[in-house]
């Protein structure tokens, strides 16, 4: 099977006034279609930047080199306006907090329609409006025509966490980003959300590129390992094979 996504000999430096900084060393990554890959590692290994690299969100004094293969197309050299395109309808991706995410000022079914206004600019304000509750139905969330109207506050955490979910899914993107999606969210909440992670896998066929410390939270969803360590992709396998016969 062909990778759907594959990084090579990818590094991320920050340019700091004490000097440069090396996050990422070296990444050599595969993706395959429908596959749930984590990536595991301790606190400040690189995992958020290897993430943030891949959708080109890094801050002004970063800089990446290395190939993001998608497809067999490297978009690492493209220009702003390219990657523009491919965000959200390529990949999305659900960050940690979900409160941070989320805009305080705007209704949850607002912000979920923005997010697929930019993509499809002449959707009509019924189907627009239609495709609103279908997604947030899609996450899960009970009761979509009279939450589609209250704010980020008016949410607890996990329908939170939800509505930044039906926003990455407007798009209809391929590929997930998950950087640590349960951290801040109980346990009860925590397995929930996990539980709708899978479904969407298995039914919308979406690989799924999830970032945790959580080694229980790995075995439960992952499919395949990348133990990171230092920068640097230390160890990769099956899960129960990582998880039983560790190497690294």
């Amino acid at each position: 099977m062909s990778n759907l996504l594959e990084l090579q000999n990818l590094h991320v430096s920050y340019h700091t006034p004490r000097g440069t900084v090396q996050a990422v060393r070296g990444v050599d990554l595969t993706l395959q279609p429908g596959e749930v890959l984590a990536i595991v590692g301790e606190s400040g290994c690189g995992k958020s930047a290897l993430l943030k690299a891949i959708m080109r969100l890094l801050p002004e004094n970063a800089s990446v080199t290395g190939k993001i293969l998608v497809n067999d197309t490297d978009i690492a050299p493209y220009p702003e306006k390219q990657l523009q395109k491919l965000r959200g309808s390529l990949f999305s991706m659900v960050f940690q907090d979900p409160m941070t995410a989320l805009n305080p000022s705007m209704t949850i079914g607002a912000q979920i329609a923005e997010a697929i206004v930019v993509h499809e600019p002449k959707i009509s304000k019924e189907a627009l409006r239609a495709r609103v509750l279908e997604l947030m139905e899609l996450v899960e969330i009970d009761r979509p025509m009279e939450r589609m109207k209250l704010y980020p506050h008016n949410f607890s955490g996990g329908m939170r966490q939800r509505a930044v979910m039906a926003i990455a899914l407007a798009a209809r993107a391929k590929i997930l980003l998950a950087d640590e999606p349960t951290t801040a969210l109980d346990v009860t909440i925590q397995a929930q959300i996990l539980e709708l992670l899978r479904r969407l896998n298995r039914e919308l066929g979406m690989s799924i590129l999830f970032i945790s410390h959580n080694l229980h939270v790995v075995r439960k969803l992952c499919t395949r390992v990348a133990v990171m360590e230092k920068g640097r992709i230390v160890e990769t396998g099956e899960t129960e094979q990582v998880f039983l016969h560790p190497q690294a």
